[in-house]
C-alpha cells in the first residue's frame, strides 16, 4: 500500500519540526505549510527551507484565507497540525477550527491529527482554573472534527522530556539540580516522560494503521512510566550525588498560584494534576484507545536514564 502524503502545520514548532522530520525519515511525501504571516522571522523560513532541502514541499497559505488552506489540504491524504498550546510561548489551539473547516470543505483526508499531545482532554473536565482552558479548547476542537465526521486519531504523550524529565520536574528552569530538588507531595505519583523525537515516530506510526482509526493513541510505554522520586534517583545515579529534597505540599502549592501571572498559574494547575493527583496514570486504557509501545514494539524508545545523559 502507498504511503500517505502528509501535511504538517506548526513544522516549524517545537514537536512541529520533529513531525516533519519522522515523517520524511518513514518515506512519506510531506508537505509543510509555509504560512504568510511568517514574514521576517528569518530562523522560521531557514528551517523551512532546511525542510525542502531534505525532500519537503513547502505550500503556502494563510489561516486568513480558508481557500488557501482547502487548496493546500486537497494536496495531501493526512493533516497534522502541531501548533503550539501552552500559554507562555503561543496559545493557538481555537485556530484548528479553521482547519477542521478547510478540512471538511476539501473531503478528501483519510486521517488528521490536531494538535494535542499532552493529556488526554477528555479525561480533564474536572481541571482547575484556569489552566482547563487548555483543556476545554482541545474538546472544543475533537467536537468540531467529530461533529464533521473527519476520520482522526488523538495523540497523548503526556510529559515532554525537554519540560518536564531534564529539569527533574522543577519550574522555572529546564536544566536539572544538582544540589537540592523540589518535591510534590511524597514524590510517588507516577507520570510518564517522553523523549520528543518518540513522540514524532509514534505518531508519524498511526497514520496509515487501521487499528489507530477514531480512536486515540495513548504513548505510555512501561519503562517511561516514572514517579517524581524515580526521575530523581536516575540522576542522582548518573552524577554520583543525593540531592537535598525538599517536599512541597499539596496544600502549599496551590496556594502558590496566589499572584502568579496567568500562563504560570496555568502551569501550577497542570503540574498540580501530573504530581499530586496522577491524571496521567490513573486510569486504565480502555477500547476507546490503544498504546503506542504495545503497537509499535519496534519503537525503541529513549528510556528516561539514558535521556539524562545529555545534561552531564
Amino acid at each position: 500500500m502507498a504511503k500517505s502524503k502528509v501535511l504538517v502545520i506548526g513544522g516549524t514548532g517545537y514537536l512541529g519540526k520533529r513531525i516533519v522530520k519522522a515523517s520524511l525519515a518513514q518515506g512519506h511525501i510531506t508537505y509543510v505549510l509555509q504560512r504568510r504571516e511568517m514574514g521576517l522571522d528569518i530562523d522560521k523560513i531557514q528551517m523551512l527551507l532546511s525542510f525542502k532541502k531534505q525532500g519537503a514541499v513547502l505550500i503556502q497559505g494563510s489561516f486568513s484565507d480558508h481557500q488557501s488552506l482547502v487548496d493546500a489540504v486537497k494536496q495531501v491524504d493526512v493533516v497534522i497540525c502541531t501548533m503550539s498550546g501552552v500559554h507562555f510561548r503561543s496559545h493557538n489551539i481555537l485556530l484548528q477550527l479553521k482547519l477542521v473547516d478547510a478540512i471538511k470543505e476539501a473531503g478528501n483526508i483519510k486521517r488528521f491529527i490536531p494538535s494535542e499531545f499532552g493529556t488526554d482532554p477528555s479525561r480533564m473536565g474536572h481541571a482547575l482554573e484556569p489552566g482547563r482552558v487548555s483543556f476545554d479548547e482541545k474538546m472544543r476542537v475533537r467536537r468540531a472534527i467529530e461533529d464533521a465526521k473527519i476520520p482522526f486519531t488523538y495523540v497523548t504523550a503526556n510529559c515532554f522530556a525537554g519540560y518536564f524529565a531534564g529539569n527533574l520536574s522543577q519550574m522555572g528552569t529546564l536544566m536539572p539540580p544538582r544540589d537540592k530538588v523540589t518535591i510534590y507531595g511524597d514524590g510517588n505519583v507516577k507520570v510518564v516522560y517522553m523523549d520528543e523525537d518518540d513522540i514524532a515516530l509514534y505518531t508519524i506510526k498511526t497514520i496509515d494503521d487501521p487499528r489507530t482509526l477514531n480512536k486515540t493513541l495513548n504513548i505510555r510505554p512501561p519503562e517511561n512510566i516514572l514517579s517524581q522520586r524515580e526521575l530523581v534517583e536516575k540522576w542522582e545515579k548518573l552524577i554520583g550525588k543525593e540531592l537535598q529534597k525538599i517536599s512541597f505540599s499539596q496544600e502549599d502549592f496551590l496556594a502558590s498560584m496566589k499572584g502568579l501571572d496567568f500562563a504560570s498559574q496555568v502551569g501550577v494547575g497542570h503540574f498540580y494534576h501530573f504530581y499530586y493527583e496522577g491524571c496521567l496514570t490513573n486510569f486504565e486504557i480502555g477500547e476507546e484507545g490503544e498504546e503506542a509501545s504495545e503497537l509499535y514494539p519496534d519503537v525503541k524508545y529513549t528510556r528516561m536514564d539514558e535521556y539524562l545523559k545529555i545534561y552531564l
